[in-house]
C-alpha cells in the first residue's frame, strides 16, 4: 500500500510559479508540500532557460566589447576552437548557488519537498511515483498546478540533441559551432540567434513570419534587424522548413518549402513550447485543457475542477518568469481564501536579444486599435549624452500616448539597459502619470533615463504642432533649446 499524507495545499512544480505559491501558503500557516520530478528547485527558468541563456549572453556582450566590431568569418571569432563551458563561465556555480538559496527558503518556511512524477487519481488525491519505484499519495483539498513547459518538438523533426537541438539542449554543446540555423521567430529563437551571431557563428534564422518578434512595433523591429544583420546574421522570413537531415558527417541539411537547401553545423529548433501536462492525470481530476494544450483557468487562476488552480507556463502566455511568480502567489491566495492584494495591470516584457528590447503597456498598433489614434514620442540614444559615451547611439525609446498627447499608454525600448529602463514606465503607468510628468522631472546626467524626458517632449511638440528638430540639432543644442517654442 502506498504511503500517504494530508496537506492543506499541494503545489505541483518547483519553478517560479510553484515556489511563490508554496511560500505564500506557508506564510499563512498552512501545511504545504511541493512536488517536482527534479531534485533541484527552480524549474526550466533556472536550469535550462533564463539563467544559463543570460549567462551566455553576457559572454557574448563581453566578447563584443573586447573585440570591437564583429567581423563575420574572422578566424579569431571562429567557433570550433571555443568550448561552450568556457563561454558559460561560472553558470554552474550560479545555478547551484541559486538552487541552494531557494532550497533554504522553502525549508525555512517549513515546506515539504518531494521528488517524483505526479499523477492525479482524483480531484483530491495525487500519486507520486518516486525514483526508487515506490509510491506516495498526497491528499489535499487544494492544489496548484505549476508544471511549466518544454520545447515543442514538431512532428517529423528528429531532434537528437547533438546535431539538431532544442532550446533545452542548445547549451549542452561541447563546442561553439561555426554555423547555426535557427528555426523560429519568437523570443527564444531570436535571443539565441543574436547570441551565437555575436559570438562568431554564421547564423541564419528562418520562419514563416516575414519578420521576427511580430508582437513589437515595426520601428523597433526595423532597428533590431539592422543590428542583427550588421552582426553578420541573416533572417529568412516567409519560409517553412520541410525537412531536417544530418548528413552523417558534419552538417545538417535543411530543406525549405521552396525547395532550397541550406547546410549548417548545427540546427536549433525553437518553434514554441508546450505545457508539461502529459501523464498528469488531469482528466481524472476534472481539469479542462484548452485546444492549444494549456490548462484552462479563470481570472483567479481556478481550473474547471473545484480546489484546483494553475499558474505559470502551463496556462499559456505571457510565459514570463516574473508573471509566473505573481500568478502563483495570486492562485495560492484565492485557493486559501486570502486577500491577494491589488493585481498589477502591467507586467513588462524583456527580450534579451542583442540589442535588448523591452516593452510595457500598449504598443502603437494596440493603442490605435483601442483609441483610434495615438501620438508617439521618440528619444534616440544619439540624442542623449549616455548614448554617445557608451557608444550605443542606435538605441531608441518610444512613448505611446493618446491622441491628445496627455495620457501615457505604453513604452517600448531597444538598446542597452532596455529591460531596466522599462520599469520607469511600469511605475508611471501604475500611478496613472501623464506625459507632462516626465517633462517636469529631473533625471541624473548622463543616463539613459533622460530618454524619457526627451520622448515626452517629443509628444508635447506634436501636441502643440511644433515642427520636429533634426537629430543633429537636438544632439548639438539640447531638446530644450531645439523646441523652445513649446
Amino acid at each position: 500500500m502506498s504511503e500517504h499524507r494530508q496537506f492543506d495545499l499541494c503545489v505541483i512544480g518547483a519553478g517560479p510559479a510553484g515556489q511563490k505559491a508554496a511560500i505564500q501558503a506557508a506564510k499563512a500557516g498552512k501545511r504545504v508540500v511541493i512536488v517536482d520530478r527534479l531534485r533541484e528547485v527552480g524549474g526550466a527558468c533556472v536550469h535550462t532557460g533564463t539563467i544559463p541563456s543570460k549567462a551566455l549572453r553576457e559572454q557574448a556582450l563581453r566578447q563584443r566589447a573586447f573585440s570591437g566590431a564583429h567581423i563575420p568569418g574572422h578566424p579569431d571569432a571562429s567557433a570550433m576552437s571555443v568550448e561552450m563551458h568556457t563561454l558559460l563561465g561560472d553558470v554552474d556555480q550560479i545555478i547551484a548557488a541559486h538552487d541552494r538559496y531557494m532550497g533554504r527558503q522553502l525549508a525555512r518556511n517549513g515546506i515539504t519537498c518531494l521528488r517524483g512524477v505526479a499523477r492525479f487519481l482524483d480531484g483530491a488525491t495525487l500519486e507520486i511515483r518516486r525514483i526508487d519505484g515506490s509510491r506516495y499519495r498526497i491528499i489535499a483539498p487544494r492544489f496548484v498546478i505549476a508544471v511549466g513547459s518544454r520545447p515543442r518538438a514538431p512532428e517529423g523533426f528528429d531532434i537528437d540533441h547533438e546535431n539538431i537541438l532544442d532550446s533545452d539542449s542548445i547549451l549542452s554543446l561541447a563546442w561553439l559551432p561555426r554555423s547555426l540555423i535557427v528555426l523560429g521567430s519568437g523570443v527564444i529563437a531570436s535571443e539565441y540567434a543574436c547570441m551565437f551571431s555575436v559570438l562568431g557563428c554564421t547564423v541564419t534564422q528562418i520562419d514563416r513570419a516575414p519578420r521576427p518578434l511580430g508582437f513589437l512595433d515595426t520601428e523597433i523591429i526595423d532597428l533590431y534587424l539592422e543590428e542583427f544583420h550588421a552582426s553578420g546574421a541573416t533572417y529568412l522570413g516567409g519560409h517553412a522548413c520541410q525537412s531536417l537531415v544530418w548528413d552523417g558527417i558534419s552538417q545538417v541539411e535543411v530543406t525549405l518549402d521552396d525547395g532550397s537547401l541550406l547546410r549548417a553545423d548545427k540546427v536549433l529548433v525553437a518553434l514554441g513550447r508546450v505545457a508539461n501536462i502529459d501523464g498528469l492525470g488531469l482528466k481524472s481530476a476534472g481539469v479542462t485543457v484548452t485546444s492549444r494544450g494549456h490548462v484552462a483557468v479563470d481570472d483567479e487562476f481556478r481550473t474547471s475542477a473545484p480546489g484546483i488552480y494553475a499558474a505559470g507556463d502551463v496556462i499559456g502566455p505571457p510565459s514570463l518568469a516574473s508573471a509566473a511568480m505573481e500568478q502563483g502567489r495570486i492562485a495560492a491566495c484565492h485557493a486559501l481564501g486570502l486577500l491577494a492584494g491589488e493585481r498589477p495591470d502591467q507586467i513588462p516584457t524583456g527580450v534579451y536579444t542583442i540589442p535588448e528590447i523591452a516593452s510595457v503597456g500598449l504598443s502603437e498598433i494596440e493603442a490605435v486599435q483601442r483609441h483610434g489614434s495615438a501620438l508617439v514620442g521618440r528619444a534616440r540614444f544619439a540624442e542623449i549624452a549616455r548614448g554617445q559615451i557608451s557608444g550605443t547611439p542606435r538605441g531608441l525609446l518610444r512613448i505611446i500616448a493618446d491622441s491628445g498627447g496627455r495620457k501615457l499608454l505604453g513604452v517600448q525600448v531597444i538598446g542597452d539597459c532596455a529591460a531596466e529602463l522599462v520599469h520607469v514606465a511600469q511605475i508611471a503607468l501604475a500611478g496613472e502619470a501623464d506625459i507632462d510628468t516626465f517633462v517636469d522631472q529631473v533625471f541624473n546626467f548622463p543616463t539613459y533615463a533622460e530618454a524619457y524626458r526627451v520622448a515626452a517632449l517629443d509628444v508635447v511638440r506634436q501636441r502643440r504642432n511644433v515642427a520636429a528638430p533634426s537629430v543633429e540639432t537636438s544632439v548639438e543644442t539640447g531638446w530644450e533649446d531645439a523646441i523652445a517654442a513649446i
